[in-house]
Formats: C-alpha cells, sequence, structure tokens
C-alpha cells in the first residue's frame, strides 16, 4: 500500500466505506469501458453516501462514481466530508479524477483523506491537498472581496 501523508479514522469506519464503495462498484454502468468504480463518502454527520460510475455512449457525458456519491450526500442534507474512498481496479491505484478532486473540494478542505482501494483492499492514503494542491474553493469567494 502505498502510504502519504498520515490520515486517520477508525478501522470500522474504514471498513464502512470501504464496504459501501465495493458495494457501489457491482453496480457501475460501464459498457463501454467496463472499468467499474464505487465511492463512499462520510460526512461530517457520520453518515455514508456512495456512488458509482454511468457511462454514456457519448463519452463525455457519463458520471462519475465520485459525482454520483456527492449528489446522494447534498440530497441527504450532507454538506461537508470527512472522508472518501474510491475502488477501482488496475495496475495503479484509483485516484479521483481532475474534475471529482475539484468537486471535492467544494465539500472539504486540503486535510480531507481520500482512500484508494481495489476489490482486495485499500492500496493507498492521500489528503485532497496532495492530490489537488494550491487549489480554489469555496473560501476564495466569501469576505469583502466579493
Amino acid at each position: 500500500m502505498t502510504e502519504h501523508r498520515s490520515t486517520t479514522f477508525e478501522a470500522d469506519t474504514e471498513a464502512r466505506l470501504l464496504a459501501a464503495a465495493l458495494e457501489a462498484r457491482k453496480r457501475a454502468y460501464a459498457p463501454y469501458s467496463q472499468f467499474q468504480v464505487g465511492a463512499a463518502l462520510l460526512d461530517d454527520q457520520g453518515r455514508i453516501h456512495a456512488g458509482c460510475n454511468v457511462e454514456n455512449a457519448a463519452y463525455p457525458q457519463g458520471t462519475c462514481a465520485e459525482a454520483g456519491a456527492l449528489a446522494a450526500m447534498v440530497l441527504a442534507g450532507g454538506r461537508r466530508l470527512q472522508a472518501v474512498l474510491v475502488v477501482g481496479a488496475g495496475a495503479e491505484p484509483c485516484t479521483p479524477c481532475g474534475g471529482c478532486r475539484q468537486k471535492l473540494r467544494e465539500f472539504g478542505d486540503d486535510a480531507l483523506p481520500v482512500l484508494v482501494a481495489d476489490p482486495s483492499g485499500l492500496r493507498a492514503r492521500f489528503t485532497l491537498g496532495q492530490l489537488l494542491p494550491a487549489s480554489f474553493g469555496p473560501d476564495h469567494l466569501t469576505g469583502p472581496a466579493r
């Protein structure tokens, strides 16, 4: 497992996130790439929200697993992320794409733990700040300069 800056939470929470992301991955709609991805998010109320990738014949119209999980969190009233776990298969760990990193930034800060797994288990730990350094976020739009 690739270890990047320390991110810690209870083993039970990590296991619950992994189980939710694995289950979501099973439901992915990926008939073109066959690359199924599942994501699970932990909100500030301790709830887990999951999503899967949904492809479309017009490729740019597909939806990433993280975007689906974020939509589920917002629908449930969540507004702040505590952790993210993404599951995909492949030789390299499946980290969130650039667009999803920015979407995650809307609801999390640089310290947000982003865990990456494959079907056999956890492969890497990052922070959002490591994946999206010097990011632009909601805090840039507050204050007197608006």
